[in-house]
């Protein structure tokens, strides 16, 4: 009986677009700092494997370690979000890059200035209709 179980394959592709993501870098301005185009760039991140060369090139530009490409996986993405996130220190150069802002406030700030928008939308409303009836 064989009792070896074969390590999971690790798509690099698909770890490029999940740490691009996770960083925020839009598929077109990692293209454009690879000089290819964003079609490529799709391409590439539908590869399994990738040249050394790219690996690292995509590694500066994103500032990880190529293995973080190399070596990413679903547990590991968690447990990155994990010690990221909730650690007490945010600014760990460790992994590569540095987070100065606290995601949840920054989730906040965006959703406090979509209802400011929409309200002065609403005021703006009343304001024409309340011209609309004068009139």
């Amino acid at each position: 009986m064989n009792t070896h179980i074969e390590p999971k394959k690790v798509h690099q592709g698909r770890n490029i677009k999940r740490l691009r993501e996770m960083l925020g870098v839009k598929q077109d301005t990692l293209a454009t700092e690879l000089n290819i185009t964003q079609a490529t760039m799709s391409k590439l991140e539908a590869k399994e494997e990738i040249d050394k060369n790219t690996l690292e090139k995509v590694a500066q530009i994103l500032k990880i370690p190529v293995e973080a490409i190399e070596n990413f996986n679903d547990e590991g993405a968690l447990n990155f979000i994990a010690n990221t996130f909730h650690s007490q220190d945010l600014h760990d150069t460790s992994v590569g890059f540095t987070f100065n802002f606290n995601p949840i406030d920054k989730i906040v700030e965006l959703y406090s200035e979509k209802e400011a928008l929409y309200e002065r939308m609403i005021q703006e409303k009343n304001e024409l209709i309340e011209k609309l009836l004068s009139k």
